[in-house]
């Protein structure tokens, strides 16, 4: 389906209903995981759910979005420099077009995460978005090379807290409430 004909569906499916975009980047397939259960879980929360890879996004999907799901490895005690380049991209296109709209941040750290939360509530605040849940940092403690490089398996119980993060936004702004 081409860039065009995804996007006429979208605008027809979020003139329905409201529609949540999450954004994504990863690498060894944790973040990947964890937007993935939190897509899943918003889907049954009666609105349009929109998971692109960050590189894939463009200006137009978050002008389309009524809220945001922001989900980022860390990488160098910073969001994953794929994800900087979603906000360095789509920053004019947004810049004055979509303030107080919600959002939420799903990190999957190394080590504690902290830096690449504060990194996109930073950016949030510049686009001024409303942060309506804490970021969710899901620690892999991959600390060694070969660790950070390897494939990840996110927990059963991490995925939980991803899916009530996806689903908790997506009623919220289903009933008005963000």
């Amino acid at each position: 389906m081409s860039h065009g004909e995804r996007k006429l569906l979208w605008r027809e499916a979020a003139a329905m209903t409201k529609t949540l975009l999450i954004v994504f980047h990863s690498m060894t397939g944790g973040t990947r995981q964890m937007a993935e259960a939190a897509a899943r879980a918003a889907e049954g929360e009666g609105v349009c759910v929109r998971l692109i890879e960050a590189r894939d996004a463009t200006g137009d999907d978050v002008l389309a979005a009524d809220g945001y799901l922001f989900a980022t490895p860390e990488n160098l005690a910073a969001i994953a420099g794929m994800m900087k380049d979603f906000f360095d991209r789509t920053y004019y296109a947004a810049l004055g077009r979509i303030e107080g709209r919600p959002y939420a941040l799903m990190v999957c750290a190394g080590s504690d995460g902290t830096n690449a939360a504060r990194q996109v509530a930073r950016i949030a605040t510049g686009w001024r978005l409303r942060a309506v849940a804490e970021p969710l940092i899901v620690c892999t403690h991959a600390q060694t090379p070969e660790a950070i490089l390897a494939p990840k398996t996110i927990g059963a119980e991490d995925l939980a807290r991803c899916q009530d993060l996806g689903a908790t936004l997506a009623a919220g702004m289903a009933i008005g409430m963000f």
